[in-house]
């Protein structure tokens, strides 16, 4: 959407006003117990604001935005890592709420530099982690206590989950996974990331660790990588096909294509890491290891 003339000159003002009036902190020291008009930028920040029980106080939310399917209700204000203030400010929050890596970056200064509180919540690709990220969101709106009681939970559910996926020992399997095959380029994801982050999780081995971030490899280096599983996102409601997939020169020879082993999850679950990470690395787990681990 593009900017207005009143936009462009607060734009032109924001290294001024950015000099004269500090930007609004990672996390709230008072939080925002009375913000009504939550803008929620982010699906595991909205995931966990419903899980807190704030879906209502939500007026707005990004495109990830998708779980639960009450968010999507809610009007969207457009990709998070493309957004726009003035697509985000008519809606009239009292309260921005975003994951860390939202953008772009002009468009979050002049967010912060707002009238419109705005809180940033870190999200590091690592199971340890989530728990933190729980109690950030509740300590930006005000409900620390369910926050508290949401992270115990969830960190139990990690713990369980590292007990039983410890039985699978030495027989570890290497999983690969896939963001995208676009023209037969195939986009990995490396050490870093949450893709490797829930392959661990699941006890399996991260076939593209000598790589970090999200990368595309040659067909040399997916035959080196030798996985024994590919991992990719549903694309809406629809599973990776392994005909197609395997039918890719990269893939002919690996051990995945000879077993056709192919696991499409949904991207929010699978890589969100938020409330429902544990049930999503158990989920992935059990089809990984269905005689060790079960759903």
């Amino acid at each position: 959407m593009p900017l207005s003339r009143r936009s462009l000159a607060f734009g032109a003002a924001l290294p001024l006003a950015l000099a004269l009036f500090p930007l609004h902190a990672h996390a709230s020291d008072k939080g925002n117990p009375e913000a009504k008009r939550i803008l929620a930028v982010g699906g595991t920040v909205t995931e966990i604001l419903y899980a807190l029980g704030a879906g209502d106080r939500i007026v707005a939310r990004d495109s990830t935005s998708s779980f639960p399917s009450e968010a999507l209700s809610k009007p969207d204000v457009g990709y998070m890592r493309a957004l726009s203030s003035e697509g985000i400010l008519s809606q009239k929050p009292d309260l921005i709420l975003s994951e860390d890596g939202s953008g772009p970056a002009d468009v979050i200064g002049i967010l912060k530099a707002s009238e419109v509180p705005m809180v940033t919540v870190d999200t590091p690709p690592e199971g340890s982690a989530i728990a933190k990220k729980i109690e950030d969101v509740g300590a930006a709106v005000g409900l620390q206590d369910k926050a508290k009681v949401l992270a115990t939970q969830v960190n139990s559910d990690l713990a369980t989950l590292a007990k039983d996926v410890a039985a699978v020992g030495d027989k570890k399997k290497r999983v690969l996974f896939v963001l995208s095959t676009a023209g037969g380029r195939i986009m990995a994801a490396g050490k870093e990331t949450e893709a490797a982050a829930i392959i661990e999780m699941a006890g399996g081995i991260n076939a593209a660790q000598d790589i970090s971030g999200y990368k595309p490899l040659t067909d040399e280096a997916v035959i080196a990588a030798a996985p024994d599983v590919v991992l990719t996102m549903q694309r809406g409601n629809h599973a990776a096909n392994p005909d197609e997939v395997f039918a890719l020169p990269a893939f002919q020879s690996t051990p995945a294509a000879a077993s056709k082993s192919l696991i499409s999850m949904d991207g929010l679950y699978l890589i969100g890491f938020g409330p429902r990470t544990p049930a999503a690395g158990r989920d992935l787990a059990s089809q990984l290891y269905p005689e060790i681990v079960k759903p």
